[in-house]
């Protein structure tokens, strides 16, 4: 799980969960530096979170597997839905008043 500690790898799951990119749309998308990008994408595929497939010279990842998927949609309902976001404003909100 510490593959997904990094806001960049989180950002590049993101994206491959709306399907296969290449590298270069992935660079684009993210405005990294294609050696950031590639340390990152080098750390999803040591934890089988990416897959790759060659096309000439052009590389492009997609998720691994059905789990990398479903792991990514637990994580986005957790985190990231509207229910998820309202949760930690109303906790911030509590929190404010208690002090």
């Amino acid at each position: 799980m510490k593959a997904l500690a990094n806001e960049n790898r989180l950002l590049i799951l993101c994206m491959l969960g709306d399907g296969e990119k290449s590298v270069t749309e992935l660079e684009q998308a993210l405005d990294l530096r294609q050696p950031t990008l590639s340390q990152q994408l080098a750390r999803l595929r040591a934890d089988d979170l990416v897959a790759t497939r060659r096309e000439g010279k052009t590389i492009y990842y997609s998720l691994a597997s059905n789990e990398a998927g479903k792991t990514l949609e637990l994580m986005y309902g957790l985190f990231c839905s509207e229910e998820a976001m309202e949760r930690r404003r109303l906790i911030k909100a509590a929190s404010r008043s208690a002090a």
